[in-house]
């Protein structure tokens, strides 16, 4: 054998072993993960509310021997958990917010845990486990086998709605990271280089003026009148936007008694399109229709831009990397008593959304997919700044859609402990191969210019604004 030769064998076997400690850790921890992504479960914080969330994750990380800044970018609820210096840096992704209105049990069957309560119907308590999971892991690989280089852990919160890695994004929290990487639950194990839609969000808000409303209602002024004018001129535009886009809305406040003229109400938009230019300019419309609203009914208007994120930028450079991880780690396989959770599951389904429950075993072939569907997240401003990559696992039933009762049921069962762990263990082996191979951050980094084009520079939709940690009060 070959001197060269020798060589070669030697690095493939420390590869090799580096990917079994690693592995093999996170599977014998994998009981101590899932019981902290329990807990997070049970915990169900909201947006910016998530204290004992963010609490137990920083705990677990310090415990690890990371060092945490906590409170960053002025949101008590975010930090930074850093291990390692110098370059390259890589970077991992943690939430941990849940949603109002979907309390679940961990049962097959729609069953409230307290009426009306919140629920983790996107899976963020296992996100944030996860991510964490991975870094740990990674960390250790580095401690053991002196590796030169940074890992860092973003606890990122609020992401429904809420934008927190924008303002993260906005402080400069991830300009030096080289890579950054991130996962989410789903019904599907895939890692493509895929877009999202872009979005931006604002309350508007209307005052008139109270009377009675059989005694004087000449004397007053409908609030309420104003966000229903408003919504039907939202509703005409819908013909005279690019079909790609997506207009939502919910009346948050529309009076108190129907015997009283309401003096205030509130309207909650959200507008979404494939690319941010769009989102902008369709916003600017709708500001219009909420002054027409207020010019017509004699009301005044004000608004309030809640968030506004960037569509995902792909990055085939790391995504690549990704999904041949997934590939190597595969699918979720079911024990008989999943099984049994999964049917049950499965006939609570619309008909429309059936999968059959095998399809969590497989792992999706790779796809770039340059246009934005479907739903949009803040992790979109981090790809416009730093080359990015993410993937999900089959943590809910296949057929199950996020935000809803079978979301929540599924994430609080070792269903959604396995795809979690499957998430962990790719994550941090793509994590790995960057440390391994510091060069794919310059074909990302190329590839990042590349996409984003000449004199691009970062400016925050939302503006200036401080970050509404009130938002889920």
């Amino acid at each position: 054998m070959t001197r060269i030769a020798i060589i070669l064998l030697f690095f493939f076997s420390l590869s090799a072993n580096g990917q079994d400690q690693v592995i093999n850790e996170i599977d014998q921890k994998s009981t101590f993960y899932g019981d902290i992504a329990h807990q997070i479960w049970e915990y169900a914080e909201l947006g910016y509310l998530e204290e004992k969330s963010t609490s137990l994750l920083q705990k677990t990380l310090r415990d690890e021997g990371f060092s945490i800044e906590k409170g960053v970018a002025d949101i008590p609820t975010a930090f930074e958990a850093s291990f390692g210096s110098g370059s390259p840096v890589v970077g991992i992704l943690a939430e941990f917010d849940a949603l109002p209105g979907v309390s679940q049990a961990a049962v097959p069957e729609r069953k409230e845990i307290s009426t009306g309560g919140n629920g983790h119907a996107c899976g963020h308590h296992l996100f944030g486990t996860g991510s964490s999971a991975a870094a740990i892991a990674v960390k250790n690989w580095m401690k053991d086998n002196g590796i030169q280089g940074t890992i860092k852990l973003f606890g990122t919160p609020a992401e429904e709605g809420g934008a927190g890695k924008v303002y993260m994004a906005r402080a400069g929290l991830f300009d030096d990271v080289d890579v950054m990487l991130h996962w989410h639950p789903s019904s599907r194990n895939a890692a493509w280089a895929a877009s999202s839609l872009a979005n931006k969000s604002a309350k508007f808000r209307f005052y008139g003026q109270a009377s009675h409303a059989a005694v004087a209602p000449h004397n007053g002024r409908s609030a309420l009148d104003a966000v229903e004018a408003m919504n039907y001129m939202a509703n005409m535009m819908r013909e005279h936007v690019p079909s790609e886009s997506r207009i939502h809305y919910v009346i948050t406040s529309g009076g108190e008694a129907p015997n009283v003229v309401p003096a205030y109400a509130e309207v909650f938009y959200y507008v979404r399109h494939p690319e941010m230019q769009w989102v902008k300019d369709i916003f600017d419309r709708l500001v219009k229709v909420a002054e027409a609203a207020a010019l017509g009914t004699e009301t005044r208007m004000d608004y309030e831009v809640i968030h506004g994120v960037y569509n995902l930028l792909p990055n085939e450079s790391i995504s690549k990397i990704m999904h041949k991880n997934l590939e190597q780690v595969g699918g979720i396989h079911y024990t008989d008593e999943e099984v049994a959770f999964a049917k049950a599951i499965k006939e609570t389904l619309p008909k429309n959304a059936k999968t059959d429950i095998n399809s969590a075993q497989q792992v999706i072939p790779f796809q770039v997919l340059e246009r934005g569907m479907g739903g949009s997240t803040d992790v979109g401003d981090v790809s416009w700044q730093v080359p990015t990559a993410g993937l999900s696992t089959a943590t809910w039933v296949p057929g199950t859609s996020a935000h809803t009762w079978q979301a929540v049921a599924a994430g609080g069962t070792s269903i959604g402990t396995k795809g979690m762990i499957n998430a962990a263990k790719v994550l941090a082996l793509t994590a790995m191969d960057i440390f391994k191979d510091p060069s794919v951050c310059n074909q990302a980094l190329e590839e990042l210019n590349r996409r984003r084009g000449d004199g691009f520079r970062y400016e925050a939709m939302l503006g200036d604004r401080e970050p509404p940690l009130d938002y889920r009060k």
